[in-house]
């Protein structure tokens, strides 16, 4: 009895600077466009996902296209096509890496029972357990709410903890001197203590 009106995503125009190659905590390797900053609908965008390697081909992106960029369900940034007319005659195809950026090993592409089909993902099979990117992000996954929730212990500490080599593995979580902290801005006694009482609290 009653009808939706929606209106459609807003879109816009920028150049891609540069292809980066994210490794999630399942070792799934995600194309990423850095591109020049635009603002669509309120929020200025500089990266938009690439999905995986077919969406790559099947739209032709190369670095330094013209695209146009939409936020999918106004949130997510997308490449929605290339502008191939201001597209410059020396660029070439983007290659999508046959080895794990982080730890070198040969990319796969998992055979799906169900479709019959290999998967679109492309995956760092991570056959020893040290791919150091699946491992940081393995880390973020372990803290967040989905799993220990641990209050405080965000994706950027566990970043700034893993460039300082504080953490490797999730039992360093529970042996961390938090003491170091107190040389760091934005971190008062009260802060450290609550981080503290945070991580006591998960175990």
């Amino acid at each position: 009895w009653a009808i939706a009106h929606k209106f459609s995503s807003e879109k816009g125009f920028s150049k891609i600077n540069n292809i980066e190659i994210q490794i999630g905590r399942t070792g799934a390797l995600t194309p990423v466009a850095k591109i020049d900053p635009i603002n669509i609908g309120g929020v200025v965008v500089s990266n938009a996902t690439l999905h995986n390697e077919d969406e790559i081909e099947r739209k032709d992106i190369r670095i330094s296209d013209t695209v146009c960029i939409q936020r999918a369900g106004d949130v997510i940034p997308q490449v929605l096509y290339v502008d191939k007319s201001n597209r410059n005659k020396n660029s070439e195809k983007f290659h999508f890496p046959k080895k794990c950026p982080s730890c070198g090993l040969k990319t796969i592409k998992e055979f799906n029972s169900n479709t019959k089909k290999k998967d679109a993902v492309t995956r760092c099979p991570d056959t020893n357990f040290n791919c150091k990117e699946i491992q940081r992000e393995k880390l973020k996954h372990f803290v967040s709410k989905d799993a220990l929730n641990i209050e405080g212990l965000g994706k950027k500490l566990i970043d700034k903890f893993w460039e300082k080599k504080i953490i490797r593995y999730p039992y360093d979580i529970f042996n961390i001197n938090l003491k170091i902290l107190e040389n760091h801005d934005g971190w008062g006694v009260r802060s450290i203590d609550n981080l503290r009482n945070s991580i006591n609290k998960s175990k």
